[in-house]
């Protein structure tokens, strides 16, 4: 089978391809330049002109959609807000036009989206795929871009909707700037240190969308979280444990964090635990079930 993946330069994107070569499937990248060095093909795009080269529909069976830009590289100024939108949904919209217009045997087209879905408002309550939206960026951008996925669903074409907590990988990503003040010896809770962070393991991140493809039966959407939230507390002392490291009480002010990250703070200083049930009740075993032996594996380099 050919597997099409968008953004798949990326943390996730090299990841999966990797995983995807090694079970025997035939990869492609979806790029906006050919770059050099990549193992993989590459078809190029260009959503502003509302380009793509249309070998890449023709050969696909499976649509990875990884492409977007990094919420969390810069403040969130209103151009900014607009382009991390339109990375999403142009991108979807332009894919969407193209199989429309070559009719192609699409199997399905499998989404990354996010637990930012559920909003970051404290809620006395552990969401699930059932829950609504929230009303803050994140969340409208999660259910902005979600909605642009299902026009696969509502043609008939089976669609998949990853939404992906923190993902701990030691290539990049959010999770490798929380290491970086523990391994200096300076981890500490940020503002309150209760906020509820939902993770995964990249190597079971990727397993999620290899089931994607493999299970006819997953639709919609999906929570990519381990059942082990923590709280930003937990995690970080949990961090400093692992690399015997200390581990300070005296927390981060959220003032600070506010005045350097603006609105974008609210990624570091809110959050809320969100269920791995359905993933779990499809018949998913994760690799990496706790932080512990996830940690572990990532800074220690110990095998599951």
């Amino acid at each position: 089978m050919n597997v099409l993946i968008t953004g798949g330069s990326g943390l996730i994107g090299t990841h999966f391809a990797n995983m995807l070569r090694g079970r025997g499937y035939d990869v492609a990248l979806l790029s906006r330049t050919k770059s050099k060095g990549t193992e993989f093909p590459i078809y190029t795009w260009d959503t502003d002109k509302n380009e793509i080269e249309l070998e890449a529909i023709e050969w696909c069976d499976y649509i990875i959609h990884l492409a977007g830009v990094n919420i969390g590289d810069k403040r969130w100024s209103k151009k900014r807000k607009l382009l991390i939108i339109n990375s999403r949904v142009k991108s979807i919209q332009l894919l969407f036009e193209k199989i429309m217009k070559l009719k192609p045997n699409i199997k399905a087209f499998i989404t990354s989206s996010a637990i930012g879905y559920y909003g970051t408002m404290p809620a006395d309550k552990i969401f699930n795929e059932t829950d609504p939206a929230g009303n803050d960026f994140l969340a409208e951008t999660c259910r902005l871009w979600e909605d642009a996925a299902d026009q696969f669903k509502d043609a008939g074409i089976r669609t998949v909707k990853i939404r992906t907590g923190i993902v701990l990988s030691m290539v990049g990503g959010a999770f490798k700037k929380m290491l970086l003040p523990v391994k200096l010896g300076l981890g500490s809770p940020l503002g309150s240190g209760k906020q509820a962070i939902s993770w995964i393991h990249v190597e079971d991140l990727c397993s999620i969308y290899l089931k994607a493809i493999e299970d006819i039966k997953m639709e919609g959407a999906y929570n990519a979280v381990t059942p082990d939230y923590k709280t930003n507390q937990e995690l970080t002392k949990t961090l400093a444990r692992v690399l015997h490291k200390p581990f300070w009480f005296p927390r981060v002010p959220s003032f600070l964090l506010k005045l350097i990250f603006g609105e974008m703070s609210a990624i570091i200083l809110k959050g809320n635990p969100v269920s791995a049930n359905k993933i779990t009740t499809a018949g998913f075993k994760f690799m990496f079930p706790d932080l512990e032996s996830a940690l572990k594996n990532l800074l220690l380099n110990t095998k599951p």
